[in-house]
């Protein structure tokens, strides 16, 4: 069941100032129900509320809040209580926060760092952007094969508290290279002298380092995983990737996909704290090189310009074939973009692909000839041969715009683009043009044009 979370009566408390008052509910929040509330204050407002939250709640909240209200939280804190936050935080979510603030705001923060939580800090950012080891934390649970299963158990009531998670344990040798990985539900359904070598699983799936983080993700996903061991050059283990920041990874993965998708330069900045001018830069772009190239459209109706001038009638269908030919090769971009992003479909499917895409192109090309067939020698009896134009120019332009959606993505892929760029407007732009091609050729030849 949902917790309630009550914004109005938060709302009232903290204009009544009943600072105590609404810390007592505050506590009682989850904390990224806070850092939203937190989101929706003024940002003098959201400060006085955010020094009114115990420590541990308070990093907690600030983990959840977006980069804007964070650089204001941290230069109106004193140093003792920056540190405070910095040592709470878990250090992947340390490193997210450093890498969204400014240069000098960034001095500060590991200035009031302890020296080894500086030092592991340092380390992170090093890794490439985006990379498995960016987005790992070092807060994890490691044993010793030849532990006994009491042992392991003392050994994680030790220093579990400040563990991001305890759930999966990993098995290292001295020289900290991974060996095996054990769950704590085997350990406490184990003998006490049952000894961690013999419950642990030696077959563990693990990324590099300098891994792209969705390739992670992906991983957690497909076996369902709780967190993934992080390995260096020499398989020794240096962090793990937990379930939620693999969450993240996949949001903020599908976020720019669909900004792409959508023509845009990908912003990880929320649309309503985001500027006009900003918004209109972010788009501008993909417009402009989408107006240009439709310029090609034009440019082809000019030269078939005789043709609808003799038998106007063509004209009327030009709309119908393009919008259904952009449909169509949009329907299987999408799809193969997805399958692209969740790791279904691959470079080496680009023949699978193709067949499959013909295959369907041409079911639906059939129908949506033969309706269109019907249609027109009813709609415009005696002329039976410019019903067959359309009909032919419809099936062709499916055919064309389906294996056309469903390639352009894999050879995105294949030239290091995102695939998401073959999207929607761009496979639109393409088809519309080959169409009317393919439109007007087929008119010469069966019409007095």
């Amino acid at each position: 069941m949902e917790r309630k979370f009550d914004q109005e009566k938060l709302t009232r408390l903290l204009e009544n100032r009943q600072l105590r008052e609404l810390r007592d509910a505050l506590t009682q929040a989850q904390p990224v129900d806070v850092a939203r509330f937190l989101g929706e204050l003024k940002p003098e407002q959201a400060i006085l509320v955010f020094r009114t939250l115990p420590k541990e709640q308070a990093s907690e909240a600030f983990s959840e809040l977006d980069a804007d209200l964070r650089r204001d939280i941290i230069g109106s804190i004193t140093d003792a209580e920056l540190s405070d936050i910095v040592e709470e935080l878990y250090v992947d979510d340390a490193v997210d926060l450093l890498e969204e603030l400014p240069a000098n705001v960034v001095k500060r923060v590991l200035r009031n760092a302890r020296p080894e939580t500086r030092a592991l800090i340092n380390q992170f950012l090093n890794y490439p952007e985006n990379s498995a080891g960016s987005r790992m934390t070092a807060e994890f649970t490691d044993l010793r094969a030849g532990m006994t299963v009491a042992q392991a158990i003392e050994h994680i009531r030790r220093t579990g508290e400040d563990r991001e998670t305890i759930y999966t344990c990993y098995v290292i040798d001295e020289g900290r290279r991974l060996e095996g990985v054990v769950s704590v539900k085997d350990l406490l359904l184990a003998p006490d002298g049952a000894l961690v070598r013999d419950l642990m699983n030696r077959d563990v799936v693990s990324v590099s380092t300098k891994e792209d983080q969705e390739v992670a993700a992906r991983l957690m996903n497909k076996y369902d995983y709780l967190s993934l061991p992080v390995v260096d050059d020499e398989n020794r283990l240096v962090g793990i990737i937990t379930v939620d920041d693999a969450i993240d990874v996949l949001q903020q993965e599908t976020t720019e996909d669909m900004q792409v998708m959508g023509a845009m330069h990908p912003s990880e900045r929320p649309y309503l704290k985001t500027g006009v001018f900003t918004l209109a830069k972010n788009r501008i772009v993909w417009l402009l090189v989408l107006m240009i190239s439709g310029m090609l459209t034009g440019g082809i109706l000019g030269r078939y310009e005789a043709a609808f001038a003799s038998m106007p009638l063509l004209v009327t269908f030009i709309p119908m074939l393009t919008d259904t030919g952009g449909n169509a090769g949009s329907q299987s971009s999408t799809l193969v973009i997805r399958g692209i992003a969740v790791g279904e479909i691959t470079g080496r499917d680009l023949p699978a692909v193709f067949w499959k895409e013909l295959r369907v192109a041409a079911l639906v090309g059939v129908i949506l000839s033969a309706v269109n067939y019907l249609r027109l020698i009813i709609t415009y009896p005696g002329n039976e041969m410019v019903a067959l134009t359309v009909a032919l120019t419809m099936f062709l332009t499916v055919l064309m715009a389906k294996t056309i959606g469903g390639i352009l993505p894999l050879v995105a892929r294949a030239l290091k683009a995102d695939p998401a760029i073959m999207a929607s407007p761009l496979i639109t732009t393409i088809v519309d043009a080959i169409s009317l091609i393919i439109y007007f050729n087929i008119a010469q030849r069966l019409l007095p044009v």
